[in-house]
């Protein structure tokens, strides 16, 4: 076992005693953060940090979701990812959570819509560590049904992840409309090394092509306009990021990932290239030949970088 893990695994069943029967847990600090689930959970890290793994040895968050009425945490630790949980407050903390409710042993067949040439829709916000697992998931089954369905990424109108995923989200925006035959290329290469400059030049992008639609993309849709407005962001906390704007409220998108399939909201179980091109090939009135071609069953990390991980659930809202 991890010995980082292992230490917290005894903490936790120490308190686990201690605590007569209830689930283990550890009281942070007061006001440490309140409904802020950033702020709440870099706490969170600092207390393992300090408290709970050994010296040398550092853990880092992935990312932090709001789930059930907790906040859900992937933590790196050692080159691996778990989940821990923090109450909203951001005063309690749980190494580990266990759910209560059987898991369905299939997934629920969907009706979906079928169409001669199915369009397919992925919703996203560029830095979101679920998005950039379901653009990862994506990318095998663009680069096989491209030519048989219409497939495109799309942006959630808000931003979660500060300045910097505005930029990204107007590069991909602009790289599928200037570039569209090396968006694939471009978005393989940012989805591991989150590196959109060395991004261009593998793909070969004509970057002064990418800043004349940026720009002109940002003044139509006053994307910096309103980022600069604190007073026009969503809740007071984030801002807004209007290039999808109608096909949001059309869609009613609640956050990253969200798949549209032939104008339907559509769910994919396990977020592995093979699932989601299973679910694409369900859409076509005559699936192609390429629906049987088999892609991996792996599901992709989340966040920025290569590998598998061990959650297919989870989104930035």
């Amino acid at each position: 076992m991890n010995q980082n893990i292992k230490k917290i695994s005894i903490l936790a069943a120490i308190v686990l005693v201690s605590a007569a029967g209830g689930f283990g847990l550890f009281y942070l600090y007061q006001n440490n953060g309140g409904s802020n689930p950033q702020k709440a959970a870099d706490k969170a890290i600092e207390f393992i940090n300090v408290n709970l793994l050994a010296e040398g040895s550092t853990a880092s968050l992935v990312s932090v979701v709001e789930e059930k009425g907790v906040y859900k945490l992937v933590l790196g630790i050692g080159g691996s990812e778990f989940t821990s949980y923090l109450t909203k407050d951001g005063n309690l903390f749980f190494p580990e959570g266990y759910s209560l409710e059987a898991e369905e042993e299939e997934e629920t067949p969907q009706d979906i819509t079928k169409s001669d040439t199915p369009d397919v829709k992925l919703f996203v916000m560029s830095y979101c560590p679920y998005g950039l697992q379901a653009q990862k998931m994506f990318l095998p089954v663009y680069d096989l049904l491209k030519d048989k369905a219409v497939m495109g990424v799309y942006f959630v109108d808000y931003a979660m992840h500060g300045k910097t995923e505005i930029d990204e989200n107007l590069n991909q925006y602009c790289v599928q409309k200037e570039e569209k035959d090396k968006f694939s290329a471009f978005l393989s290469c940012f989805v591991k090394t989150d590196d959109s400059e060395k991004c261009f030049a593998e793909a070969q992008i004509d970057t002064a092509k990418i800043n004349t639609c940026v720009a002109e993309t940002d003044k139509e849709f006053k994307i910096t306009e309103l980022y600069n407005d604190q007073g026009t962001w969503l809740s007071g906390t984030y801002p807004q990021f209007n290039i999808n704007k109608d096909l949001n409220e059309q869609y009613g998108v609640q956050g990253s990932p969200t798949i549209v399939i032939n104008d339907q909201i559509v769910s994919v179980s396990t977020r592995s290239p093979e699932k989601f091109k299973e679910v694409v090939c369900q859409a076509f009135n005559t699936a192609p030949e390429e629906c049987s071609q088999a892609l991996s069953s792996d599901v992709p990390s989340t966040g920025i970088g290569e590998g598998s991980g061990s959650t297919s659930g989870g989104s930035c809202e």
